[in-house]
């Protein structure tokens, strides 16, 4: 893992209080910021969060679909869980913590907004930080490689129709016009320009597509922290007022995350799936696209909405969450192997 990687939970730590400090001393950029809007996609955001996702689509290869065959099993357990299970369990773990556990300490008028923001960080797999998680526990590269292909092309047709229902589901109205210029302007057009450009560097060989990834990933993780630095400008007033926000959005996604995990594992055991597949499969079916999520959830409801807020909780609590099922995942191979031989 990179600086970036390695400690990224710190430098949103770090992200969250310069942004609130900024946001209070100078509240008339950051206003200025978010009103440059076009279809009701902000227009800075939208040129970061290309920075953000293009270095990680290029290491996206199509090719590799015809592999899925090799893999059945621990690719249909990843799918059932990122498609059928997941977005679902967050739609629900939202409207439990959200709507009730906690509804008496959050802003009431916000409510609804951090359900919408807890669906769109799981309505869609995560497709770059995988390929750490799946090297940490020695997964299959080819698995993962087939399975994130995969995803990315299901995430194209299903995202928007699949935030749709979970909002309409939760009685949240959907902007589909919104959803729409989203789903095309953060996935399809991005999907495009890094095969166009990974294509193009591919002509003069693996070493010169390597080099240009690893030239331009600090800039993937540096929009990153911009972003958040600009969505925490817009977010502080609330932060201050209520500080535990994070903390009680941080439960669902917690849990979403350990349980989603634990039953792709265990699917996988059930299967007699080998452990190098078990394990990215388990990091796979829990993990979350928040690159997606956040700029999604400021197309749709704005930097000052509750959705903004919750979607970015899901990128400060997304390493070290990860990293525990890392470590889970490991120190359990003997005893995953043992039971799978029987």
């Amino acid at each position: 893992m990179s600086l970036f990687e390695r400690y990224l939970t710190v430098w949103v730590v770090l992200c969250i209080v310069a942004g609130v400090l900024l946001g209070q001393f100078m509240p008339g950029v950051f206003h200025a910021i978010a009103g440059l809007e076009i279809a009701k996609v902000n227009i800075p955001v939208g040129v970061l969060v290309w920075v953000m996702i293009i270095p990680m689509l290029l290491r996206i290869d199509f090719g590799a679909l015809h592999q899925v065959k090799a893999h059945s099993r621990g690719i249909g357990v990843t799918l059932f869980v990122n498609w059928g299970v997941k977005p679902f369990s967050m739609a629900f773990l939202g409207w439990l913590f959200i709507r009730h556990v906690f509804a008496d300490y959050l802003p009431q008028d916000q409510l609804d907004s951090y359900i919408a923001g807890l669906i769109l960080l799981a309505a869609a797999p995560c497709t770059a930080m995988v390929f750490v998680w799946s090297n940490l526990v020695k997964g299959d590269p080819y698995f993962t490689l087939s399975q994130v292909a995969l995803n990315d092309t299901i995430m194209i047709f299903a995202f928007a129709p699949l935030v749709a229902l979970l909002l309409g589901v939760a009685s949240i109205a959907v902007p589909w016009d919104t959803l729409f210029v989203s789903v095309v302007f953060y996935i399809v057009i991005p999907v495009i320009i890094a095969q166009l450009l990974r294509r193009q560097l591919l002509l003069k060989g693996e070493s010169a597509l390597k080099q240009v990834m690893e030239h331009i990933a600090p800039y993937s993780m540096g929009a990153l922290l911009v972003t958040l630095v600009l969505l925490f400008a817009l977010q502080g007033n609330a932060i201050v007022a209520q500080p535990l926000v994070i903390a009680m959005l941080a439960v669902p996604i917690l849990i979403q995350v350990l349980f989603n995990s634990g039953l792709a594992y265990w699917l996988n055991r059930r299967l007699g799936v080998v452990h190098c597949v078990a394990a990215p499969s388990a990091l796979i079916g829990a993990s979350n696209f928040f690159e997606l999520a956040v700029a999604t959830a400021i197309s749709l409801f704005g930097f000052q909405s509750g959705a903004a807020l919750a979607t970015v909780v899901g990128v400060l609590i997304e390493v070290p969450v990860m990293l525990l099922v890392v470590k889970i995942a490991n120190a359990s191979q003997g005893w995953y192997n043992k039971t799978s031989d029987k």
